[in-house]
């Protein structure tokens, strides 16, 4: 039985698929091996949590809190984080599968993503001032009018990104990083 509050909690191999877990709260909680499957999150607030090994596909996502929340490989394909709920939003990615996932608008400074698969993610006008993407594959992720400012993108793989509609000042790219930062010229680097 979850209650409404549900704080300092380990939820190990628990099956939340196609449960309605709107309106609650959950406090210093950790989930592992749990799965949020066609699980409904609206307005539902996970604050100092963590999850490891959890699926989340289709999981609905309006409203919904993450302030300090931790994921450690986790499935999240084609999540809806642009539908979160944006007050004190902060949360990292460890070894995480978000493609397809959406970050649209979001204020995501300072953000971390660790060997995560970003394949087709949309960061567009998201603000990604000093995010990391370290051993991360980018292939196909939009970056329109996005703030990447500090942003450190020197292990990461796979990235198209324009420089003219993109804020990128200070940005930090490998050597061997910079010919996606120019592949709209059509030039052949080597």
């Amino acid at each position: 039985m979850i209650n409404a509050f549900t704080e300092n909690r380990d939820f190990i191999d628990h099956d939340f698929s196609n449960q309605n877990l709107s309106n609650l709260e959950f406090d210093n909680c950790s989930f592992t091996n749990c799965s949020f499957q066609n699980s409904d999150l609206t307005k539902t607030g996970f604050l100092e949590c963590s999850f490891t090994d959890c699926d989340f596909s289709l999981a609905k996502l309006l409203q919904t809190g993450f302030k300090e929340v931790h994921f450690k490989t986790c499935k999240l394909l084609g999540m809806q984080f642009a539908l979160c709920n944006t007050f004190l939003l902060e949360m990292q990615f460890d070894d995480c599968v978000l493609d397809l996932s959406s970050f649209y608008k979001l204020p995501l400074k300072a953000i971390s993503f660790k060997k995560c698969s970003l394949k087709e993610v949309d960061f567009t006008e998201a603000n990604l001032n000093s995010a990391r993407f370290d051993n991360c594959d980018l292939l196909r992720a939009i970056f329109e009018k996005t703030n990447l400012e500090k942003a450190d993108f020197r292990t990461a793989i796979n990235y198209q990104i324009d420089p003219e509609i993109n804020k990128v000042r200070k940005a930090k790219f490998s050597r061997n990083g910079l010919a996606p930062l120019l592949f709209k010229y059509d030039l052949i680097v080597e």
